[in-house]
């Protein structure tokens, strides 16, 4: 049996991450944003269509057609959420850890080491900050010796040049032929890079819009990773906990879609909305329309085993009943 975990935005929201509509009220309230009435306005406009990252895609493709126009909007949208990540990466340094009590056997550290991989598609620090230490090696001992981002090295911050947390340096891809997962230290794959990651030019590696696919393939690394996703979630009799990611990324969604046609993948979610998740994307079951099933509603009938509509303090607390429901899917 091989388990995977996926996380996206909703599970940084348990320490309090911003999701999508909380990340456009706050990139509203950034300096840069007040003083672009074109960004704010489109913003605006991708409110309910897509988010501020396909506000972001839109001044990307627009400063790719006239760059002289558009180099002050597309400055203006990057800095504000770099602005973004800056504050909500400080805001988890607040935590002293990430759980919620201290009853060992419920603890979510514990969940975190039985799995053979970690994807998440978020670019904030929070695990670097409180998952990615020496625990992982103690918490169960002899599963793992500690923890790798593959393929990737680090050099000292420009911010904290003495620090020696996993979140406080700056890391580069390695070349391509040291990509290497190596058998005693949990791999950590940020499927869309990173908020602290950076090209061999020096400026930022992560994924935002909505060609991300396209943007994916122009870095060797996150090309790697998507395979070793596609890799992980192929093997015969493969588990997946899903945690907080929306369904929306058609990338992500073809990865999986194929590895429970193909293999049999089965799924556990974790989402406000339970194993209805697909049937609330579906915009044809809303009040008045004819309803028309989906492909995803079709993944979700063929692979999902078991859902949670519980947040993680509530399953990692003190809901013993939601825990255990959780736990058998992980330890199965």
């Amino acid at each position: 049996m091989s388990t995977q975990i996926l996380l996206g935005a909703g599970f940084s929201r348990n320490w309090g991450g911003w999701l999508a509509s909380e990340a456009f009220e706050y990139l509203l309230g950034c300096p840069e944003v007040i003083t672009n009435a074109y960004v704010r306005r489109l913003l605006w406009q991708c409110k309910d269509d897509g988010g501020f990252e396909v506000a972001l895609a839109t001044v990307q493709h627009a400063w790719t057609r006239n760059p002289q126009e558009n180099l002050p909007h597309l400055n203006a949208l990057q800095a504000s959420i770099q602005r973004m990540f800056m504050d909500m990466n400080a805001a988890f340094l607040e935590y002293s850890d990430l759980e919620f009590q201290n009853h060992q056997s419920r603890m979510l550290r514990r969940a975190m080491v039985q799995f053979d991989a970690v994807f998440t598609l978020n670019q904030d620090l929070l695990l670097e900050h409180r998952y990615l230490n020496d625990n992982i090696a103690l918490t169960i001992p002899g599963r793992w010796d500690g923890f790798q981002l593959p393929g990737l090295v680090s050099r000292p911050s420009r911010l904290f040049p003495n620090a020696n947390s996993t979140a406080n340096k700056d890391w580069v891809p390695a070349e391509a032929t040291e990509f290497q997962v190596y058998p005693r230290l949990q791999p950590y794959f940020k499927l869309h890079g990173s908020s602290n990651w950076a090209d061999p030019t020096g400026g930022p590696l992560l994924v935002m819009g909505d060609n991300k696919e396209g943007a994916i393939r122009l870095h060797p690394i996150l090309d790697w990773y998507h395979q070793k996703f596609d890799e992980y979630l192929m093997r015969p009799n493969s588990r997946l906990l899903v945690i907080g990611y929306g369904f929306r990324d058609a990338h992500i969604n073809r990865v999986i879609t194929r590895a429970v046609e193909q293999h049999g993948l089965q799924m556990f979610i974790i989402d406000p909305a339970g194993a209805d998740l697909a049937w609330t994307l579906n915009k044809t079951r809303t009040q008045g329309a004819i309803p028309a099933g989906t492909p995803l509603e079709e993944l979700f009938k063929a692979s999902v085993i078991g859902a949670s509509r519980r947040d993680l303090r509530e399953i990692f607390g003190g809901d013993s009943v939601e825990h255990a429901k959780v736990m058998r899917f992980v330890e199965s």
